[in-house]
């Protein structure tokens, strides 16, 4: 056994995915919680293809520390994602599979010990649903959105404000030139925390955010 490792966590199995959509540090954190599984606890760890998608298929493979290794920088996720939605009822023809079901059964013919999820506000929504049905599962919030419930700063978050800040400033130089006013949309889905962040910092005059009432007429005087 590793000099770490304990006869409680040595062998145990537990599961990585990542669902949702992309965003910079998912490479990261799956390095971090899979090297520090096998290296200090001697756990083996399972990358699961495609998030919810590779339990509901049973995709996976277990992965080595090599493999862990030269992925803290690059983009994208190297198990792959899926927006799959396990609790929402599909649309397709045919018999529709009981896909909650299908997820536990095969969780538990793997052999997990417990489940990491790697996502954003679905995501965990999907990950608590599988908690209260007894799955052992451990959540790690990821979204440039900032949107996931009791999380001060979820990764992703941070890259995403100095790419929508970088672009307000660039286009200071325009507005300018031209003598416009510029208005700039965005991303954040139902959160104003990417334009208020990228707002202030770019020096805007009027930031507009979801959670805040506003009226055109009031900007305009």
């Amino acid at each position: 056994p590793t000099p770490m490792a304990s006869p409680k966590t040595k062998n145990m199995r537990i599961g990585i995915l990542t669902a949702g959509g992309d965003c910079p540090g998912i490479n990261a954190a799956i390095r971090g919680v899979g090297k520090t599984a096998i290296t200090e606890y001697g756990m083996k760890v399972f990358g699961i293809a495609s998030g919810f998608s590779g339990l509901i298929n049973k995709e996976y493979a277990e992965l080595d520390e090599p493999q862990l290794s030269g992925i803290l920088t690059h983009g994208g996720t190297i198990l792959g994602t899926s927006r799959e939605k396990p609790y929402k009822a599909g649309s397709g023809r045919g018999p529709q599979v009981d896909k909650p079901k299908l997820i536990k059964k095969n969780y538990r013919e793997m052999g997990l010990d417990a489940l990491v999820v790697i996502g954003g506000n679905g995501t965990q929504k999907t990950a608590a649903q599988l908690s209260s049905e007894g799955l052992n599962v451990i959540g790690i919030p990821k979204t440039i959105d900032n949107d996931v419930f009791g999380t001060d700063i979820t990764f992703g978050f941070d890259s995403a404000v100095w790419i929508g800040t970088d672009a307000v400033d660039r286009l200071h130089t325009t507005a300018n030139s031209h003598k416009r006013i510029m208005v700039i949309e965005l991303m954040g889905h139902h959160a104003g925390w990417l334009a208020l962040y990228s707002g202030i910092a770019g020096g805007g005059d009027v930031i507009l955010i979801p959670e805040i009432p506003y009226q055109l007429e009031t900007i305009g005087d």
